[in-house]
């Protein structure tokens, strides 16, 4: 059975993952370096980590499994889940394939040395309800096309 792994420390999409999970009868895992607020019906399990840098993705790395959905921003753990044959979904909706995820890793050492030389300041776009929308249709439409068998 699918099984849906959030990387929840700035998460801002997991109410939508609980809406689906519980739709479909799927278990949640909330990754994080502290406890958070989670429903109490069953489905969701909260895995606090240590405070060390990457200790959730880490443990998502570790856990993720074929045909399981991880949402995550984070690129390097996107492209970990990948490897394992997991589906990876950011929290504005964007699918990350084995195809994509090379350019997204290339456009994040790109921006980030740009940061660093002063080129480039601020931060991503801000979150938009739009943004929302986008993550629960596809996170909806990933759900279906495992369950279907593509």
């Amino acid at each position: 059975m699918i099984e849906i792994f959030v990387d929840a420390d700035a998460c801002p999409v997991k109410e939508e993952v609980f809406r689906v999970a519980r739709r479909y009868g799927l278990k949640v895992h909330v990754v994080s370096n502290s406890r958070m607020r989670i429903p109490g019906d069953g489905f969701v399990e909260m895995v606090v980590v240590s405070d060390h840098f990457d200790a959730a993705d880490d443990w998502i790395a570790e856990h993720v499994r074929t045909d399981d959905i991880a949402v995550s921003a984070d690129i390097p753990l996107a492209s970990r889940c990948l490897e394992k044959g997991a589906l990876v979904l950011d929290p504005k909706g964007r699918v990350y394939t084995r195809e994509s995820i090379c350019g997204a890793l290339a456009n994040r050492e790109l921006t980030a040395y740009l940061r660093e030389m002063g080129t480039m300041t601020g931060g991503p776009a801000p979150y938009k309800k739009q943004d929302r929308s986008c993550f629960l249709q596809r996170l909806d439409g990933l759900v279906q096309a495992v369950l279907r068998g593509k």
